[in-house]
């Protein structure tokens, strides 16, 4: 334990002085306290909204940039220059120690950029509008925290071994898996939806709400904030299926926790196998 937690504050490090990262924060602090401004002016008010209205505005900005930002910042960590493979895991310390000890650190990177945006938000919506729906607000970051894991866990697969011209094409990888879980899953699932008799369209949302790990967690955010108030037809197909709120957040949370654990899993398999 202690090696995987001296890899992870190496990798702290790195990241905090990336400027990936750097950048990150920065557009992610400007864009949340634009939405914080300028969401209510949008919707007919003025002035900076409540907690309850930024996060459910923030979420799909979340959903965005989170995913891409994890899946660019960790395989360009997790997949070394050719010469720097070879020097880091000739180490005595398995692999799998090394790579979880990365992973965290760069989870930790990436929270803390995270941290800098939401308060700055946060911070300007409590002097403006109070603490009212301050639990819907910490509910968002929580769910940013689980895309932010859950996209590592797929860099990881993804950069698993990946030097030289394999760096290139596992950061190319990942930016089709962000479009695919982004965009791609909803305007397919959508699409069939609407060729589809009623029942089998609904079978088809919900299992894009499921097995997408970002479907998952918009869902599982909008209901954690706004209940059954705030869906459309994809999430209310899966509460009527799971028979209601807390049905559906177990289904999403179980969908979630295997989206975390199993590609991590598949790439420190992948990592123990491959010849560096």
């Amino acid at each position: 334990m202690s090696t995987l937690l001296l890899f992870a504050r190496q990798e702290l490090v790195l990241a905090l002085r990336s400027r990936w990262t750097q950048i990150f924060a920065a557009v992610f602090a400007l864009l949340a306290f634009a939405v914080a401004g300028g969401g209510y002016v949008l919707s007919g008010g003025h002035g900076m909204q409540d907690f309850a209205r930024t996060a459910v505005s923030l979420v799909q900005l979340v959903l965005l940039l989170v995913p891409l930002t994890a899946l660019v910042i960790g395989v360009l960590s997790l997949a070394p220059e050719p010469g720097a493979a070879e020097i880091l895991f000739s180490q005595p310390v398995p692999r799998r120690t090394i790579l979880l000890g990365k992973l965290l650190g760069l989870f930790e990177a990436l929270a803390a950029a995270q941290a800098i945006g939401f308060g700055a938000a946060g911070a300007v919506v409590y002097s403006q509008s109070g603490g009212e729906g301050v639990g819907g607000f910490l509910l968002l970051v929580s769910a940013s925290l689980v895309t932010s894991a859950v996209f590592l866990g797929l860099a990881a697969l993804l950069s698993a071994g990946a030097t030289g011209r394999r760096r290139m094409r596992a950061l190319a990888l990942a930016l089709v898996v962000w479009f695919v879980a982004v965009a791609l899953v909803d305007l397919t699932a959508l699409g069939l939806a609407s060729l589809l008799p009623s029942g089998t369209a609904s079978r088809v949302l919900i299992l894009a709400s499921i097995l997408n790990p970002v479907g998952a967690v918009r869902t599982g955010a909008l209901l954690a904030i706004q209940g059954t108030a705030a869906f459309g037809g994809a999430s209310l197909a899966l509460l009527r299926f799971t028979h209601g709120g807390w049905g559906g957040g177990l289904v999403l949370g179980g969908s979630l926790l295997l989206w975390l654990l199993v590609p991590t899993a598949l790439a420190v398999r992948r990592l123990g196998r491959v010849d560096l």
